[in-house]
């Protein structure tokens, strides 16, 4: 072959060459899909030269549900106002009021450019009172401790006495009387203790002893000073009874109650006044007196009232009183005026709050017409409760909180109230298991 047809030989195939990878340039067939497999144009992947990089471009249509689910809205959770406090029976609980440190937003100092060190001097950091609570443990005597706000259980004290049934906390929470049964189980044992002194910012991990000593055998009835720097309990001496009052924090004792007639309850609503009510009987008539402590009188208040229970205001002139029927009646000491409240309760199931002119009150939804308190007293009835503010000055009642829609069906039979001393809370012992609540009020 001749130079010449060698190199227009060269020249055809360099065209040829040159159409083929222009035709496969510019055809680019779509993507078949079959099933699940997809058949693509290798030679175009492999040669991109001159493409876009975008792909074809897809559908972002969001398809259509057609299953009917629907999403759920976000739920809040609810801001409950009432609470179990204690994960055990409690005997009894006092409040009083702690102080803590205050809870503040962290602020960095600011530093100079030249040393890097803060220009502020380091201060202490604020603190406030707030509701505190202290309680028995039923089962072994052992206190714990929780601020009212922020419920956190801590065990305070490590002195172990069994079966504790009864117990009063005073001095702003340092001294607790516990009352249980002796190895006997008849003969009633008193133990007044001071707990060991908690100091800011320490926390004694449950190894707080208790010291003291204990009160007279069989002491029959006992009851907390408004300061709680004293108790007053009653005691059988032969064929009468003693009322002794108590200084927690020194021991004295003085007497200034006696009488041939030994079954009352006690109430000491202010220093000027202690009350005592012959215990109830449905079928029984009931009288109520008064003692001033100092001048060791005693002044008959109300009488000849079957069943009757009473509970004395802070100031000594407003009583709360029952009957065997339940009807909840309020007299004025000093007008003799006595209104009935519409509402059938106990008013030991009610708390005074420390200006006398409101008082809270556990109000049975239902009561069958049986012997009260009776009955009540030895368990054969029990009450599913609803908390009633009532307001002494107009006589008006409103319902607070129905325990059951608002802890999603448990039943409240409460016993032992008592608010803290600027009544946003009410604190209460539920008789069915005696296991400790608190009420936010405010």
């Amino acid at each position: 072959m001749s130079k010449r047809n060698v190199i227009l030989l060269i020249i055809i195939l360099g065209i040829i060459i040159i159409g083929a990878f222009g035709f496969l340039y510019l055809y680019q067939p779509a993507s078949k899909t079959t099933g699940t497999t997809s058949v693509v144009n290798f030679i175009a992947n492999f040669l991109p030269f001159g493409k876009s990089s975008s792909s074809t471009p897809t559908d972002t249509t969001s398809p259509t549900d057609v299953s009917g689910y629907v999403p759920s809205e976000e739920t809040t959770l609810p801001n409950v106002r009432l609470k179990k406090v204690s994960t055990f029976p409690v005997a009894g609980f006092g409040v009083f009021m702690k102080e803590r440190f205050k809870d503040v937003a962290e602020v960095t100092p600011p530093v100079t450019t030249e040393t890097k060190i803060p220009t502020t001097k380091p201060v202490a950091p604020p603190t406030e009172f707030y509701p505190a609570l202290r309680y028995v443990n039923r089962i072994d005597g052992n206190i714990f401790q929780t601020f009212a706000d922020k419920i956190d259980e801590r065990k305070f004290s490590s002195t172990i006495i069994p079966k504790v049934y009864e117990a009063y906390f005073g001095n702003k929470g340092e001294s607790v009387v516990m009352r249980y049964l002796k190895e006997d189980n008849k003969t009633i044992e008193t133990f007044s203790g001071t707990l060991q002194k908690e100091y800011l910012g320490a926390d004694l991990a449950g190894t707080g002893e208790i010291t003291g000593s204990f009160l007279p055998e069989n002491i029959s009835d006992i009851s907390v000073s408004p300061d709680t720097s004293k108790v007053f309990y009653l005691f059988n001496i032969i064929d009468n009874v003693v009322g002794i009052t108590f200084t927690l924090q020194s021991s004295t004792k003085i007497q200034v109650f006696d009488s041939p007639f030994t079954e009352w309850l006690s109430y000491w609503p202010n220093n000027r006044m202690i009350t005592v009510t012959t215990k109830p009987s449905a079928n029984v008539p009931g009288y109520m007196y008064t003692i001033n402590p100092e001048k060791k009188d005693f002044n008959k208040v109300l009488g000849a009232i079957n069943g009757l229970t009473t509970l004395t205001s802070p100031d000594g002139k407003t009583i709360l009183y029952g009957d065997n029927n339940l009807s909840l009646s309020v007299l004025n000491i000093e007008t003799g005026v006595t209104s009935l409240l519409g509402l059938k309760t106990l008013p030991e199931k009610c708390v005074w709050t420390t200006t006398s002119d409101t008082a809270y009150c556990a109000v049975p939804k239902y009561s069958d017409q049986i012997g009260y308190p009776d009955s009540w007293y030895r368990g054969e009835v029990s009450f599913s409760d609803e908390i009633w503010k009532i307001d002494i000055k107009n006589g008006n009642t409103i319902k607070i909180v129905n325990p059951i829609e608002e802890i999603g069906g448990e039943e409240v039979d409460a016993i032992k109230l008592a608010v803290d001393e600027n009544q946003n809370y009410l604190f209460f012992v539920n008789k069915k298991d005696s296991y400790l609540w608190e009420l936010r009020l405010k």
